[in-house]
């Protein structure tokens, strides 16, 4: 039976501000436990206000290494406004921009997690640019766009460990969902292309992938 969190994380996770349906997490909660036996860090690639970040944090408490979520907190595209996904409560009223950085603390804060997650706050390319660590677990969940998408799996993809997993969200094959989930799905075709990794579960629109094999 795949590993899952105490109730209270649960219900911290169904509380918090996101977008991530509970099945979803559920199966992120899962690889998260299953990657940090690796014993390496665990690394979110789009935090927003941080719904996915309770899983990872909780999991990489448990196995004692740390969660590192990675976003510049001014929102995707989809998140501005104007957008179905644009959220009033998320912006600065003194510059009238998207900030959710504070957000993403209070809920780490409120599910007793802040201790165990370093937040990155930065534009993934330019902090992938200069990254040397190995990763247990890659969770791609950043900007739609194929740009993003891609800068997201080029910059990180290759610092998931031997046996670690690389999970991939919103990946949408029906062409339809152009804009919401094409781009991840592109993705998730070029890492399975690639040889360097093997699919090991499908939940809706979750993937993961375990590394396998060398390149990317």
């Amino acid at each position: 039976m795949p590993a899952a969190p105490e109730p209270e994380i649960l219900a911290a996770f169904e509380a918090a501000k996101g977008f991530m349906p509970v099945d979803e997490g559920l199966a992120l909660y899962a690889a998260a436990v299953e990657a940090g036996r690796l014993g390496l860090p665990l690394l979110e690639v789009g935090t927003y206000c941080g719904r996915s970040a309770i899983l990872l944090a909780d999991a990489a408490r448990a196995a004692g290494v740390s969660a590192l979520t990675l976003d510049h907190h001014r929102g995707s595209e989809e998140q501005q406004p104007g957008w179905e996904y644009h959220d009033p409560e998320t912006v600065d009223p003194e510059i009238g921009l998207m900030d959710t950085l504070p957000t993403f603390r209070r809920t780490l804060r409120k599910a007793g997690l802040e201790d165990h997650v370093v937040a990155l706050v930065g534009r993934s390319p330019q902090i992938a640019g200069f990254w040397r660590t190995p990763l247990a677990l890659v969770f791609i969940d950043g900007g739609h766009t194929d740009e993003h998408a891609n800068a997201d799996y080029e910059g990180w993809a290759p610092h998931v460990a031997d046996g670690g997993l690389l999970v991939i969200h919103d990946v949408f094959p029906d062409p339809q969902d152009e804009f919401t989930g094409q781009a991840p799905y592109r993705v998730y075709l070029r890492a399975l292309a690639s040889g360097a990794f093997t699919e090991v579960s499908a939940t809706d629109s979750l993937r993961v992938l375990r590394r396998t094999g060398p390149g990317v």
